[in-house]
C-alpha cells in the first residue's frame, strides 16, 4: 500500500482518484486535503483525462473529518476550495464518487461535491455532526435539502442517523446500485458514458448545473445563452453535426 494519502491512477481517459488513508477509515486530516485538490487540479490540467472517479480505499469512502488531527490543531480546509480540498470547489470535469462500506460527515460531503454518485447496495450514509456538536457545514445543509426531499434531508441532519444507499437511491441521490465491491467497476462503466461526449461540451453542461440554481430565471437564461455562444462556435459542433451526418465517431477537436 502506497504511503500517499492520495492516489490517482489514470485508465485510459478516466483518472482514479483513491483516498488514502485506510488505517485512519480514510478520514480527512490536513494532508489528505491539500493531496485532494491537488489530484482534481491534475485532473484539470490534463487533457488526456475527461473524466474523474473518486473512492476510498478499503473498507470504506471516508469517515469525514479527522477529529483527532482536529483536536491537535489541524485544519483539514482548504482557501477557496473548503473542506477535503473539494466542498466549495470541485474539478471542472465530471467527478463521480464510487462508495463501499460508509461515507460518514464530512465522507459523505464530498460526496456530494461531486457530480453523480455510485454506491454498493449495502453502503450506509449520514451526516452525523450533531452528535459531535457540530452540523454539516461542508455542504450537507446546503446540497442534501435539493437533492432529496425537504423532510429526508432534514430527519439527517437533527437525528445523525445513517440511511442506507438503497433508501437514498430510491430518493434519487445515488445514480447507480452495485453489489458490495462493485462500486469502483460501476463508476467506469458510467464514466464510459460521458468520454465519448465532447469535453466542450459535457464542461459546460457541467457548468451549468452546478451554477443554475443560484442564478435568477432572467439571468439564468443570459449566462446559458452566453456559453451556448461559446459552445456553438467551437469547432466540436460543426463537427458533432458532420460525423452524425456521415454516420461515423465524431473526431473533437477541443478538449
Amino acid at each position: 500500500m502506497s504511503d500517499k494519502v492520495v492516489l490517482l491512477e489514470r485508465h485510459d481517459r478516466v483518472a482514479l482518484i483513491t483516498l488514502n488513508r485506510p488505517e485512519a477509515r480514510n478520514a480527512v486530516n490536513a494532508a489528505m486535503a491539500a493531496a485532494l485538490a491537488a489530484a482534481l487540479d491534475e485532473l484539470d490540467g490534463d487533457s488526456g483525462l475527461l473524466v474523474g472517479v473518486l473512492t476510498g480505499a478499503p473498507p470504506c469512502f471516508s469517515a469525514g473529518m479527522d477529529l483527532k488531527a482536529f483536536a491537535a490543531g489541524e485544519t483539514p480546509f482548504l482557501e477557496g476550495r473548503g473542506f477535503a480540498g473539494i466542498a466549495e470547489r470541485s474539478s471542472s470535469k465530471p467527478l463521480i464518487a464510487a462508495i463501499e462500506g460508509f461515507a460518514l460527515a464530512g465522507g459523505l460531503e464530498v460526496a456530494l461535491a461531486c457530480d453523480l454518485i455510485v454506491a454498493a447496495r449495502d453502503a450506509r450514509l449520514a451526516i452525523p455532526e450533531v452528535k459531535r456538536g457540530l452540523f454539516a457545514a461542508a455542504g450537507g445543509l446546503l446540497r442534501l435539502p435539493r437533492r432529496i426531499p425537504y423532510h429526508v434531508a432534514a430527519e439527517m441532519a437533527l437525528t445523525g442517523e445513517a440511511l442506507s444507499a438503497e433508501r437514498l437511491h430510491e430518493l434519487g441521490l445515488i445514480n447507480r446500485l452495485t453489489e458490495p465491491g462493485g462500486a469502483v467497476d460501476a463508476a467506469f462503466d458510467l464514466a464510459a458514458m460521458i468520454t465519448p461526449n465532447s469535453p466542450l461540451a459535457v464542461r459546460t453542461s457541467k457548468t451549468i448545473l452546478e451554477r443554475q440554481q443560484d442564478w435568477p430565471l432572467e439571468e439564468a437564461w443570459r449566462r446559458q445563452a452566453e456559453l451556448f455562444d461559446q459552445v456553438i462556435a467551437a469547432p466540436d459542433a460543426m463537427e458533432g453535426a458532420i460525423a452524425f451526418a456521415e454516420k461515423r465517431e465524431p473526431n473533437w477537436q477541443t478538449q
